[in-house]
């Protein structure tokens, strides 16, 4: 029964449901991003948050989550928007784009931080944890909006499947057959906005790149069939807010957000062991079995030879 002693307090199941919502939504959305090999996207867009946080607080004075959030929103959105426009304009690849816009937006992000702190705001103290999270500080008013925002987007991916899944497969074909193409991939860096800006308070900015990428690898590794693949990365995303949470729970000045990056680690390493197809050790048996298979008819053809 110590096991579950953690689901009596009330503030620690209002953050268990944040993380697995946080989960399940990084997971949906990370699909496209890493399907489009953009993985390093997220990483990005997370970095790019920082500074909009910084002066979300500088101009309210007050640690408003809302306040944190929007101004998340609007950083990421323009960085969203400077990387489009750094890929059309210049000669650069979207990587080069995705590596200036990340560091320039993260260093302004330290020097408007390094700014608050040695500044006579007296609400200063602890917005430095949005860089590695603070998913303790969740309260319900929180989690209820992570659960409209990750409902919403779930919904917006699933009203735009089809064309999500041709933009992202094809999209010679896609743009053949008259889809806004320039639209639909600032559509879907968008939703990778505010999925950021959703995860920003339990995982921080370092760390969300990881929860939108690797339930999405570890969902690829079991199916090829695209459907099945969000589906499984939802799951292992919310798996990994659930498990990352307990354990930090169990344990003194455990810090969630790594644990939680850590357990969707730790199902990545199980899917490329374990999965039925594509696993290591799947691997390992077909080729054992062809070994086999082509020594014995080796063999067999020695043995009708020698007759």
């Amino acid at each position: 029964m110590e096991w579950f002693n953690f689901l009596q307090d009330p503030n620690t199941r209002w953050i268990i449901a944040g993380t697995v919502l946080l989960g399940i939504c990084s997971g949906v959305i990370g699909s496209f991003a890493y399907l489009r090999k953009q993985s390093l996207m997220g990483d990005a867009l997370a970095h790019a948050a920082l500074p909009g946080i910084c002066v979300a607080f500088m101009i309210t004075g007050t640690k408003s989550i809302f306040g944190f959030l929007l101004g998340a929103l609007v950083a990421g959105i323009i960085a969203t928007f400077a990387i489009g426009f750094i890929t059309r304009e210049t000669r650069l690849k979207q990587d080069a784009a995705l590596g200036i816009i990340l560091t320039v937006f993260f260093g302004i992000g330290i020097v408007l931080l390094t700014q608050i702190q040695h500044s006579s705001y007296g609400n200063q103290s602890g917005l430095d944890k949005f860089l590695f999270g603070q998913a303790a500080a969740m309260i319900r008013r929180d989690v209820v909006t992570m659960a409209v925002i990750c409902a919403m987007l779930i919904f917006v991916v699933t009203l735009f499947f089809k064309e999500f899944k041709l933009v992202s497969f094809d999209q010679g074909f896609a743009k053949g057959i008259g889809l806004p193409i320039r639209f639909l991939d600032q559509f879907i860096m968008f939703l990778l906005v505010v999925a950021v800006v959703v995860g920003i308070q339990a995982v921080g900015v370092v760390l969300m790149a990881a929860m939108l990428i690797t339930p999405a690898v570890s969902g690829r590794y079991w199916t090829n069939k695209l459907s099945h693949m969000i589906v499984l990365s939802g799951l292992f995303g919310g798996i990994s807010g659930f498990s990352g949470t307990l354990i930090s729970t169990l344990g003194a000045n455990l810090p969630t957000g790594p644990l939680i990056v850590l357990s969707a680690t730790a199902i990545f390493v199980f899917s490329v062991l374990f999965a039925p197809a594509k696993g290591v050790i799947a691997k390992l048996r077909v080729r054992k079995y062809m070994k086999k298979k082509t020594k014995d008819e080796f063999m067999a053809i020695r043995e009708v030879e020698g007759r």
